[in-house]
């Protein structure tokens, strides 16, 4: 006689198809006091739709749907082994703030690509809340001082937790990216560039050192003419000498640092 899998599983499957025809209240007293765990996956089969509802506040982010749905569903499993049916409240009102909860312990602990101090997670995790909740009820963006009296906080720590937020999603450099012209590149590949005042300092300690080499005169009359931009004639009055002195003065000086330089450059 050939026996189906439904059979050899129709003890359990008839215990689930007693429980869904209890009442929810039923179906808690038979887990808690019972540990009937039917009733409990009865339970947790009809909050799914719930746990799905409030997973999908958060589908914008960077964290796959299903590990949130997983991080609600611990949630729900929570809420179901705490939930007291004799003090009148319904299960949903209860579950709901124990779900989020979850899901914001998640984000604040595990979310971040960066790290951030716990108080700023917490902040940034209440105004991403008003910001959705306000943008939700005004159909446009709240300001920032909508946003501080909303939460009861001050501007700068909304400001401060809107600087948070962006710690939480962070993106590769090697990550694509779209040119301007349309051809696709990574993110380093259109970050920075050479810098060519690089060379300049190079230059700069090389002909340094090659000044030390001249006398203090020909170094004056260097810094006048190409520093002070003075004319020949001007120097030439400034140090007592005739301008043709100061045009050979400064041939030389030319001349001696050239090679001294030259040397200098085909040592490195």
């Amino acid at each position: 006689m050939h026996t189906s899998t439904l059979d050899c599983d129709a003890p359990h499957t008839v215990g689930l198809i007693e429980a869904s025809r209890r009442q929810p209240d039923e179906l808690f007293l038979a887990w808690q006091r019972h540990g009937d765990v039917l009733a409990r996956e009865e339970l947790m089969e009809r909050h799914m739709p719930l746990v799905r509802k409030l997973a999908r506040r958060y589908a914008r982010s960077s964290e796959p749907f299903e590990d949130l749905l997983q991080v609600g569903s611990l949630g729900l499993l929570n809420a179901i082994d705490r939930f007291d049916p004799s003090r009148g409240r319904p299960f949903g009102a209860f579950a709901v703030p124990t779900i989020l909860g979850e899901m914001r312990r998640y984000f604040r602990d595990a979310g971040w690509a960066l790290h951030v101090p716990r108080a700023a997670k917490e902040r940034a995790l209440a105004v991403r809340g008003a910001v959705e909740h306000l943008q939700a009820e005004q159909g446009r963006s709240p300001t920032v001082n909508q946003l501080a009296q909303f939460l009861e906080f001050d501007v700068e720590d909304v400001l401060e937790a809107l600087t948070a937020m962006a710690a939480y999603e962070t993106t590769s450099l090697d990550a694509p990216r779209t040119t301007v012209d349309g051809a696709g590149a990574s993110y380093a590949e259109t970050m920075g560039g050479e810098d060519e005042r690089y060379e300049l300092i190079e230059s700069d300690v090389v002909v340094c050192a090659a000044l030390t080499h001249l006398s203090p005169r020909e170094r004056r009359i260097l810094r006048m003419r190409y520093v002070e931009d003075l004319t020949q004639s001007a120097i030439a009055a400034e140090i007592g000498i005739s301008q043709m002195q100061v045009s050979r003065l400064l041939r030389r000086s030319l001349d001696r640092l050239r090679d001294l330089t030259q040397s200098e450059f085909e040592a490195l």
